[in-house]
């Protein structure tokens, strides 16, 4: 049947008006009969009765059909979530390229906001605070300097810290150990591991003096434990006694039954980029995917759906950073780090429990 014979309410489409979905903005409009306007599906306007709207592919179509546009959406320009989005978007690219972090009024005053405004809104579309962003991003500069075999004075300024006091108040939360440890591939550094065998196969879970580090699957336990060793080949690694034994369990648990939840503390290390991505799959509720390109665009970078990813394809900890969650914008399962197969089999693993909860 043509979709312009298939009543409002029973066209799939109608549903993604109904949960203002802002993904389907750009692929069809609806029109209210009764006003003689046309909006795009995310319009935030109070829904019509579905027997007084008619949904069009296009804006070019409601219009030859005789609808005008919203005013509120504006449907044939940017949408106000979009706009924001590019303005947090330039918003990142200031912080990134100053030598020191500018201030909250320096980034509202660039994006024409009040701070408060630029406040939420930035939050809103990376899952960081400006000044969170800021220090993720020095973090991440200081990370590859160290790497590059920069002096740790050197690195330091050279990520923008005014000072060296500065940056050791919050060195642990940025390496989660010394500079000196991190530069000598964590020398001194204490990191606990145990290997477990689950429905997906064999199993690593790391945990630092922060949290949980790492999470990796595998079909070799060997093989998993000799890439995590190449991470930070002189740090010390302690074998798991009852206690982590314990935690790694629920990780097992958590792995066959995602719906239990897991509600540990993360050591997160990536760059500034990588973390809003990683903060965004986190907001994925069990059951539900999301495109690339989706992701993209609730960080406010809607053109870097291959830079979402590759930060995808770096995450470290598994599941508990849910990377399976992303699929293709068709829908296509695409690569995953510990392969298509477990991806699809945790996808089906949530869709069950969501599926037994309903």
């Amino acid at each position: 049947m043509d979709r312009a014979q298939i009543p409002t309410e029973s066209d799939p489409r109608w549903q993604q008006v109904l949960a203002r979905d802002t993904a389907a903005d750009g692929h069809f409009v609806y029109a209210v009969r009764t006003t003689g306007v046309y909006c795009r599906p995310s319009c935030p306007s109070r829904r019509a009765k579905p027997g007084n709207v008619a949904l069009y592919a296009s804006p070019a179509e409601a219009e030859a059909a005789g609808f005008r546009p919203c005013r509120r959406c504006n449907p044939r320009g940017a949408s106000t979530a979009e706009a924001n989005a590019a303005l947090v978007a330039a918003a990142c690219r200031l912080i990134e390229g100053a030598e020191t972090p500018p201030s909250l009024q320096a980034l509202a005053d660039a994006a024409g906001l009040s701070p408060f405004h630029f406040h939420r809104q930035f939050k809103a579309a990376t899952g960081l605070t400006p000044r969170a962003y800021a220090a993720a991003h020095r973090a991440g500069r200081l990370r590859d300097r160290l790497a590059q075999g920069a002096s740790i004075t050197g690195a330091i300024y050279e990520a923008g810290f005014g000072s060296n006091s500065r940056f050791y108040e919050g060195a642990d939360g940025m390496l989660g150990m010394t500079p000196t440890a991190w530069r000598k591939g964590g020398a001194g550094a204490e990191i606990r591991f145990a290997l477990a065998q689950c429905a997906l196969g064999a199993l690593l879970v790391a945990q630092s003096r922060r949290g949980i580090c790492a999470i990796a699957m595998g079909d070799d336990p060997e093989t998993l434990l000799h890439d995590f060793q190449d991470r930070f080949p002189a740090a010390e690694l302690i074998g798991g006694d009852a206690a982590f034994e314990a935690l790694v369990a629920r990780v097992v648990g958590f792995v066959e039954a995602p719906g239990i939840g897991l509600d540990l503390p993360l050591d997160i290390r990536g760059t500034a980029f990588q973390q809003r991505v990683w903060q965004a799959l986190r907001q994925i509720p069990p059951g539900s995917t999301a495109s690339y390109a989706e992701i993209a665009r609730r960080i406010g970078a809607p053109r870097a759906s291959r830079a979402v990813a590759a930060a995808c394809a770096a995450n470290d900890i598994a599941v508990a950073i849910p990377c399976h969650r992303v699929v293709r914008s068709d829908g296509a399962l695409s690569g995953y780090r510990w392969g298509v197969a477990r991806k699809r089999a945790l996808l089906d693993r949530e869709g069950s429990a969501q599926d037994r909860a309903g």
